[in-house]
């Protein structure tokens, strides 16, 4: 018997609810992200130079060519060479407005377990147990939470390291979310 989107709503939004406090502990508490960014030596200098440009909130890439072609002048190869090759995200000044974010990360929680479920209902029935629950939702949960963030390492210059924590976090929530669907996943009467 196939299992209804509705009755799913429970777990939806308890996985969410409990990936989000999840993420807040290792924020908070085991703090190994501390670790996935350093200080600039010159930070004051450098904070000085982006102010002079005074660049709006966005991504910054440095050398910057608008199109692959560029790749190919001497000039533009030159400062490849030179250096510093970098990425800047640019934020708002201020404060993180943390009560936003924090919501915002609520409703990606959400958002993936919305997801979970949707798939879990295309392939999971009412007469599955536990373990059949779980090991395929926490596989979507890992897909869902984890793995898009690879490329960040292949293409944009983040640590192998930094992937490999949040990697670990997937696992985390792909096991809270898996834990939580198979304990309330609907049984068949």
């Amino acid at each position: 018997m196939t299992v209804s989107f509705m009755q799913l709503w429970l777990p939806i939004v308890l996985g969410g609810v409990f990936c989000w406090f999840a993420s807040a502990l290792i924020h908070m508490f085991i703090k190994y992200h501390n670790y996935d960014y350093k200080k600039l030596t010159n930070e004051e200098q450098v904070g000085d130079a982006l102010r002079q440009g005074g660049p709006k909130p966005g991504l910054y890439h440095m050398p910057f060519c608008t199109d692959m072609k560029e790749m190919n002048n001497e000039t533009m190869q030159a400062k490849f060479k030179q250096g510093p090759i970098a990425l800047i995200s640019v934020f708002e000044n201020g404060m993180p407005p943390m009560g936003k974010l924090l919501v915002q990360q609520l409703a990606f929680f959400l958002g993936g377990c919305f997801l979970i479920a949707y798939v879990a209902t295309l392939a999971v029935t009412s007469s599955a147990d536990f373990m059949v629950v779980f090991r395929f939702t926490m596989v979507i949960s890992f897909i869902t939470f984890g793995y898009g963030l690879i490329p960040n390492s292949i293409w944009l210059g983040q640590p192998w390291s930094n992937c490999l924590r949040y990697l670990l976090d997937a696992l985390f929530y792909a096991v809270i979310v898996a834990s939580t669907f198979a304990w309330l996943w609907p049984v068949a009467v």
